[in-house]
């Protein structure tokens, strides 16, 4: 829809009660007799409520462009060595598996 139907369809919804959704707004511009075509246009319209005829007006026109999300990140298989190599798998003989003191760490 151009500009102007969108300009003309606003006019013929002056009055509706406001916020309105979509099938409240529908049953108001068949009262106001609007064009056909602009019921088709009123029918195209998100599921949502309205807050203001401008933002009826946005829809129809597409003045922005929808919001497309991004697809979330998938996982892939790590490759390559792990960071420090064997050391990160392999297990020291004299680590017990307790929690150690930092400052005392011993270097075997």
């Amino acid at each position: 829809m151009d500009n102007a139907a969108a300009t003309e369809l606003k006019r013929a919804l002056v009055g509706v009660e406001l916020p309105v959704d979509k099938a409240r707004l529908l049953e108001y511009a068949v009262r106001q007799r609007v064009e056909p075509q602009h019921l088709d246009a009123l029918r195209s319209l998100p599921e949502r409520e309205y807050g203001s005829l401008d933002e009826v007006g946005e829809e129809l026109v597409r003045v922005q462009p929808p919001r497309v999300e991004p697809d979330p990140a998938r996982p892939h298989e790590e490759s390559g060595a792990p960071p420090g190599g064997d050391d990160y798998t392999t297990v020291h003989p004299s680590d017990t598996g307790r929690v150690r003191d930092g400052d005392s760490v011993e270097d075997g």
